[in-house]
């Protein structure tokens, strides 16, 4: 985004009173930059910012709907980016309103988007706020215990950092696609491969590990 444009310079300064927990006065920056904006573009990035600063779920998500619109009026390179952000945002507020269903659609198709981001800080927790939104939406019935979930609290508990640091990445941003679930398989297979746990946490990841791959072998 362009620095010099209006609309960016407003937004930049919000964020910057935002920062400073100055959230009355980022609001009115924002709404200035929403007043400034003279095409969709610039309607969109405002939009995005100010459904930050709103009193009920109902206007953060009439905000991030908005913005979602322009930016699907917009339908150039400029807002590739900007749509697992949006999509996500949007999951968020209608998960606080209790629409689970629609909340989905949203965390899934901004899981879909984030191959349109760069690599990098950004990317890596927008992936996990779309991947905690989609374990918040889970249709399915909890059939079964997670041995994942138990097991993680115990490390946290004992502050396994090595043990926590193999695992939390790929459990925590799994999006559930083929890439994710060998990703998290693998680690669970690495750590219960070197033996160093107690037995109760090598039954839990030999459990998680037949639960993910019931033809498979433990190593």
């Amino acid at each position: 985004m362009d620095p010099r444009n209006t609309v960016v310079r407003l937004c930049t300064e919000g964020m910057a009173a935002e920062a400073a927990g100055r959230g009355e006065a980022a609001h009115a920056i924002f709404r200035r930059a929403w007043d400034a904006a003279r095409d969709d573009y610039e309607a969109c990035v405002a939009a995005h910012y100010l459904a930050r600063h709103q009193p009920t779920p109902e206007d953060t998500a009439h905000w991030n709907r908005t913005c979602l619109e322009l930016a699907d009026r917009v339908g150039d390179d400029r807002v590739r980016p900007f749509y697992p952000s949006l999509h996500g945002a949007l999951g968020r507020a209608l998960l606080e309103l209790g629409e689970h269903a629609e909340a989905r659609a949203h965390f899934e198709a901004g899981a879909a988007r984030l191959v349109d981001l760069p690599p990098g800080p950004y990317a890596d927790w927008l992936r996990l706020r779309v991947a905690d939104g989609l374990r918040a939406t889970d249709p399915r019935p909890a059939a079964a215990p997670d041995p994942v979930r138990p097991l993680l609290e115990r490390l946290c508990a004992r502050a396994d950092l090595a043990s926590l640091a193999l695992l939390l990445p790929p459990y925590l941003a799994n999006l559930h696609g083929p890439a994710d679930e060998e990703r998290l398989t693998t680690a669970l297979r690495m750590l219960h491969a070197e033996r160093r746990l107690p037995e109760q946490d090598l039954t839990a990841l030999a459990d998680a590990i037949a639960a993910r791959q019931p033809s498979a072998a433990t190593t």
